[in-house]
C-alpha cells in the first residue's frame, strides 16, 4: 500500500478531495492511506508560529524551516521522495506520477505565503516540483493533482487499466478526442469511423488524431515523441 503524507497548514482543504471521488475509493480499497500533517503542530511558540520576515528584507512572509523538518522527522527515516511544491520546482510530469506510484511512501511539502525557507528545498527536501509557469497562493492546490496524479495509476484503483492507459501523456501524445451518444447534436456529429464497428479503423482514427493534436498543441512533447521513436 502506498502512503501520501501531505505537511500543510491546510489538512482540511487537501482532506475533502482525498476523500471524495477516485482517491476516495481508493483509499477505502486500502491501496493508499493518506495522512495529513498539520505544520502548526511543530511549532515552539506559544503562537504556533509559522513564518518570520525574509533576510535581506522585501515584501512577504517566508516559512520557517525548522517545523518543516521536524514535522517530515515525525514520521520517521524517509521511505520515499519528499517533494516540495514550489514554483521553482521542474514541471511535474506523468512520468514522475508513474514513478510515485510504483513506491510505498510519498511526502509532499505544501508551502504558503511567499516562500519556504530555501533550506527545506536544499536539504528536506528530495525534489522541487511544480504545475507549471504560474503561482498558486499555496503548496496544496498543487499537491491534491499531484496526489490524484498518483493515486489513479494505482493497480485497481480505476477499476480498468485500460481507462488509463488511453489517458493524454500515458505514452507521450495527447489522448483523441471523446464523443458518447446522441450522435448528432445542434449539427455537430460523431465522425462515422467512431460508429463504424470496425476496431481497426478505429484505433488507426484515434492515433492520427492524438498525433495530429500534439504536434498541433504541443510541438515539444512531439519533439520528444518523435526522437523517443
Amino acid at each position: 500500500m502506498l502512503t501520501i503524507h501531505v505537511v500543510t497548514l491546510f489538512p482540511e482543504a487537501i482532506a475533502a478531495w482525498t476523500a471524495a471521488s477516485i482517491p476516495g475509493r481508493a483509499a477505502a480499497a486500502g491501496l493508499v492511506r493518506f495522512d495529513l500533517v498539520q505544520l502548526r503542530d511543530f511549532t515552539r511558540d506559544r503562537h504556533h508560529t509559522v513564518d518570520d520576515y525574509a533576510y535581506g528584507g522585501g515584501a512577504g512572509m517566508v516559512l520557517k524551516p525548522e517545523p518543516f523538518f521536524e514535522a517530515v522527522e515525525s514520521l520517521g527515516p524517509p521511505a520515499g521522495p519528499v517533494v516540495l511544491m514550489s514554483a521553482r520546482g521542474r514541471r511535474f510530469e506523468h512520468a514522475d506520477a508513474v514513478r510515485w506510484s510504483l513506491g510505498t511512501d510519498l511526502t509532499l511539502l505544501c508551502g504558503h505565503y511567499k516562500d519556504v525557507d530555501q533550506r527545506v528545498a536544499d536539504r528536506l527536501a528530495t525534489d522541487e516540483v511544480s504545475l507549471g509557469d504560474f503561482v498558486l497562493s499555496g503548496g496544496e492546490p498543487a499537491a491534491i493533482c499531484v496526489l490524484d496524479a498518483v493515486v489513479r495509476l494505482l493497480p485497481g484503483a480505476l477499476g480498468d487499466h485500460e481507462s488509463a492507459s488511453s489517458d493524454s501523456h500515458y505514452d507521450g501524445l495527447l489522448s483523441p478526442p471523446s464523443y458518447t451518444r446522441p450522435p448528432e447534436y445542434r449539427g455537430l456529429t460523431v465522425p462515422e469511423v467512431l460508429r463504424s464497428g470496425n476496431h481497426a479503423d478505429i484505433e488507426a482514427w484515434r492515433r492520427r488524431e492524438a498525433e495530429r493534436l500534439t504536434r498541433a498543441r504541443r510541438p515539444d512533447l512531439w519533439a520528444r515523441h518523435e526522437d523517443e521513436q
